[in-house]
């Protein structure tokens, strides 16, 4: 059994995500002593810190009682669902945090659908148990409600529930009763999240996102359905058009802490980080360089909006000027031409 666990946070805006993940992170004591992170740990964008919402997904791992858990943050707004629906490929449970006063929100039900349909575990993290006006007993039952409506199956319906206040830096499995640190979400993780199955084969890695340096340029992030990856390694690059391209890896990278640590080997089930694989895209399959089997390409959602410009032709239209068309626009040119 990998003493590993792969989770994702989901949750509507501005429910206590990041801080929650905030308050993982200093429990694990990746910063010393003398270190001063600051809040809002890995809404590091600029654009996230003036809008205090995460935008990207970010993975950061911890380490708690021996087992490494990697933590997906994901984005909480719907504009960037598409963001939140690559990143769950990489996990194998899901915490749905949810406000003990709002309830269940449109973005929570969005993300949750993708979950479910995935077949993930989740486990449900009732926050903000410490305002007033809380009601967390009628947002558990919000939670059921909202999953039997998503067709879960009855597993992903007998979820393990914690209450707790991230900002207050404590959780519970009942939230009457407040304990000193944020262990009993840890354990639960550890109980309920299953570790990455034992798939053995030829390597298989879907892309499910980049990233870039200046220095060594696009970065191939994913997880590792299959076997192996060893730096150095002749792969092929399967496209999302069925073309393969041969590619090598010049650098393997697995995410320790809030940093990226180089390694030799990454085995099944570790997210990692690949240097050196030219013209991929988000979706292209890494795989074996003589035997090369390409997983399911990610079918992402298209815009929940489209907007559609066109001249005015309403029963007011001449009453005010005129339209402009570009015949209109050609002719006067033609004329002072």
């Amino acid at each position: 059994m990998r003493k590993i666990r792969n989770i994702a946070i989901i949750a509507h805006v501005d429910h206590g995500k990041t801080t929650l993940v905030d308050k993982m992170i200093l429990h694990s004591n990746i910063f010393r002593s003398n270190q001063n992170p600051g809040e809002l740990i890995l809404d590091s964008n600029d654009l996230e810190r003036e809008r205090g919402i995460t935008i990207l997904a970010k993975n950061v791992s911890v380490v708690y009682k021996g087992i490494k858990i990697n933590i997906i943050d994901t984005p909480g707004h719907s504009d960037f669902g598409g963001e939140v629906e690559r990143v769950l490929n990489m996990a194998d449970g899901v915490l749905l945090l949810v406000d003990a006063f709002e309830g269940t929100m449109p973005q929570t039900r969005f993300v949750l659908q993708k979950a479910i349909e995935l077949g993930l575990k989740p486990i449900v993290v009732i926050n903000k148990v410490d305002k007033p006006n809380c009601r967390p007993d009628v947002v558990h039952e919000q939670v059921f409600e909202l999953m039997y409506s998503l067709d879960a199956s009855e597993d992903q319906l007998d979820f393990p529930t914690i209450y707790g206040s991230a900002k207050q830096g404590w959780m519970s499995t009942d939230w009457k009763n407040p304990t000193t640190d944020i262990e009993p979400l840890f354990d639960a993780i550890l109980e309920h999240i299953p570790a990455p199955p034992e798939n053995e084969g030829t390597p298989q890695m879907l892309i499910t996102s980049l990233d870039y340096s200046k220095y060594i340029g696009r970065i191939a992030i994913g997880r590792i359905h299959r076997g192996e990856l060893k730096e150095g390694m002749n792969v092929s690059l399967v496209k999302r058009d069925g073309t393969i391209t041969r590619s090598k890896i010049k650098e393997l990278h697995v995410f320790t802490g809030l940093g990226r640590e180089k390694v030799a080997t990454a085995l099944n089930g570790d997210i990692c980080a690949l240097v050196g694989i030219d013209d991929f895209e988000i979706g292209d399959t890494i795989c074996d360089y003589e035997n090369p089997e390409a997983l399911d390409p990610i079918d992402v959602d298209e815009p929940t909006m489209s907007m559609l410009f066109t001249i005015n032709n309403s029963p007011f239209y001449g009453k005010e000027g005129k339209y402009v068309t570009s015949r209109h626009i050609h002719e006067r040119l033609e004329r002072e031409l």
